[in-house]
């Protein structure tokens, strides 16, 4: 396996979640969001920040090997 290969792979990541939050806002701005639809989207964030710091632990203890 490259190392070039989980840096690609974070930077998809990266992009696809500005992306993400560039829609979240064009949204919100057109209209605004239901209670759950806040809360969907409030949980989704916290899952994509939960992703993003399991994939640095492993890609950590993956380098100390």
């Amino acid at each position: 396996m490259s190392n070039s290969q989980p840096n690609e792979q974070d930077e998809l990541q990266k992009y696809l979640e500005e992306k993400a939050q560039q829609e979240q806002a064009k949204q919100q701005e057109a209209e605004p969001l239901s209670a759950y639809d806040a809360c969907v989207l409030k949980e989704s964030a916290k899952i994509h920040d939960l992703i993003a710091e399991a994939q640095k632990k492993h890609k950590k203890s993956s380098e100390n090997e």
